[in-house]
């Protein structure tokens, strides 16, 4: 395995440029925007262009591969894989859209859309395993953030693409075609193993506090904007103004590690009482290394490569390492291991039936708004993104809070979620008068808590040693439900009362509305199984939170 030795620089450098990355990596959010060109240049129907859409879930979170690199090579290769896919499938679907090579058949146009988002897996994969292995005490709070910013990444596209792109399809495919390349390039040199942040920081809450305020100012720029702009007729110069300063929020996180460069933390130097009883300073209280014990070292996640598998054997031959058969839930996990546990499965069933129905909404989001009469439906994806950022953001902080106060677990608010998207569900299939955006803000909320809350469950749970691989397997639920909910589901009903209306694009709320009572009954299923899963779990979280903060466990040597 590729050494991931630690390196001198502070990780908060590689947090503001993870933040751009993830931007990138939200590409699969844009389907919507350029779905109808594909449906009526390409002269796909209904059902065709649904299982498109399952193409791009299957893309962006089948993840194992960049799963399984993420601990054999370091973070720049697997940018690089992902600028590769991007690129090569983005741009097939530019050449097919804009018309320049024509008849392109469609199973070809099905695998370049699968390529083009399986770049989303590479490129969050990267910066995510590295982000948390680099804050391993804030791990709800990185992971809420960075997952917070993919899922505003479809209104920040959603910017450009109205107010610079001036609606254009073609426009749009180019620009994911070159600009997510160029982006992740630009950001690569940043995104690295660093020394982990050991919260001894008092300016690291602060830290986390100003970035998420900045998230959260750009999230409600970007919503605010793309309602003026529909609403009003802006001339290109305030558009322009508008975008440079989306460029400006989103730079914002880049502020802390200027603010460190500028303005250093006093550090005070320890005495050597201090040092030979090992209280002094920082270089002898790496969170990672708190365990007495040479296991714990061995176990970290920055393995030294002067340590030979000679010098291990010795270790356990005197005693210094002691090998555990079988780790314990809140210790490192193989996959191998973690994938014979009810947990796992609980987990991700629970994630599956929660995110399958919320991809279920949002692939279809466009066609549900003509369906009820909204023509323009830039909008609607704009709160679902905006939303969804709030629910990704929220389940970082909300749990973190939750957890570290009162040991609850996270998966105690997948629960609250799932009974909400019930509701929601219902509110849709009512198709009450001005209830379409309030369902679409509340699903939006909901499914980002559903991601939100599964990604540092499942780091404690198993730990971090393998979390890529364990954590993209967990998202399998999301193409699963896709293909289930979206591709035969509701494309088939959807197609199936077009045809009673004689026409292409169907019209009023029986277009979605079984679809939608079966997703409610869906979420009554993952209601019930996540309270299983928090009952079972809440032992765990006593044991990681005892005390008010987050404890390692003594590392199994895996």
């Amino acid at each position: 395995m590729v050494s991931l030795k630690a390196g001198s620089r502070p990780p908060w450098v590689g947090l503001g440029a993870a933040v751009w990355v993830e931007i990138a990596a939200g590409s699969a959010y844009t389907f919507p925007l350029y779905s109808p060109s594909l449906k009526s240049v390409l002269g796909f129907n209904q059902q065709q262009l649904t299982i498109l859409g399952v193409a791009n879930d299957i893309g962006e979170n089948v993840g194992i591969l960049p799963g399984i690199a993420c601990n054999k090579f370091p973070p720049w290769a697997l940018l690089l894989v992902g600028v590769f896919a991007s690129f090569l499938g983005y741009g097939v679907l530019y050449l097919a859209v804009s018309q320049t090579v024509q008849s392109l058949p469609y199973w070809v146009l099905w695998i370049a859309l699968c390529v083009a988002t399986n770049s989303s897996a590479w490129l969050s994969t990267a910066v995510l395993v590295t982000n948390m292995r680099n804050f391993p005490l804030s791990q709800g709070t990185v992971a809420g953030l960075l997952k917070g910013y993919i899922g505003l990444s479809a209104a920040v596209y959603t910017e450009v693409y109205s107010m610079v792109l001036n609606g254009s399809a073609s426009k749009l495919l180019l620009l994911l075609t070159l600009g997510i390349p160029i982006t992740c390039l630009a950001m690569m040199y940043f995104i690295r193993p660093c020394t982990p942040a050991s919260g001894e920081d008092s300016s690291e809450h602060a830290h986390f506090l100003f970035t998420q305020g900045t998230s959260l100012s750009l999230g409600i720029y970007l919503l605010t904007t793309i309602i003026l702009k529909d609403s009003l007729s802006l001339g290109n110069t305030i558009s322009y103004i508008f975008v440079t300063i989306m460029v400006i929020l989103l730079m914002a996180p880049l502020a802390i590690p200027l603010k460190m460069t500028l303005f250093p933390a006093k550090h005070k130097k320890p005495s050597q009482s201090d040092l030979l009883s090992g209280d002094g300073g920082s270089t002898q209280t790496d969170p990672l290394l708190t365990p007495s014990s040479s296991a714990a070292y061995l176990g970290s996640f920055y393995e030294s490569e002067d340590i030979s598998e000679v010098d291990i054997l010795l270790a356990v031959g005197e005693g210094a390492v002691k090998k555990k058969k079988k780790p314990r839930r809140g210790e490192d996990f193989k996959f191998r291991e973690a994938v014979v546990k009810a947990d796992f499965w609980l987990l991700w069933i629970v994630s599956f039936l929660g995110v399958g129905s919320g991809v279920t909404v949002l692939n279809n989001l466009a066609q549900i708004g003509v369906s009820l009469g909204v023509n323009d439906t830039t909008i609607l994806l704009s709160l679902f993104s905006f939303c969804n950022f709030l629910g990704r953001l929220g389940a970082g902080v909300v749990s973190e809070y939750s957890v570290r106060s009162k040991m609850i677990p996270r998966t105690f608010w997948m629960t609250v979620t799932q009974i909400i998207m019930i509701l929601t569900f219902l509110l849709y299939a009512s198709a009450l008068s001005g209830t379409l955006y309030a369902a679409t803000a509340l699903l939006g909320i909901c499914y980002g808590v559903q991601f939100g809350i599964m990604i540092p469950t499942t780091s404690e749970l198993f730990g971090l040693r393998h979390f890529g691989l364990i954590f993209n397997f967990m998202q399998l639920g999301n193409p699963v439900g896709a293909l289930l909910f979206s591709g035969w589901l509701a494309g088939h009903v959807y197609d199936a009362e077009a045809a009673k209306q004689q026409v292409s694009s169907c019209i009023g709320p029986n277009c979605f509305r079984f679809t939608f009572l079966v997703l409610a009954g869906v979420c009554c299923l993952g209601t019930f199984l996540s309270i299983i899963l928090t009952i079972r779990i809440r032992p765990v979280y006593q044991m990681l939170y005892a005390g008010g903060s987050f404890r390692l466990p003594p590392s199994s040597d895996n």
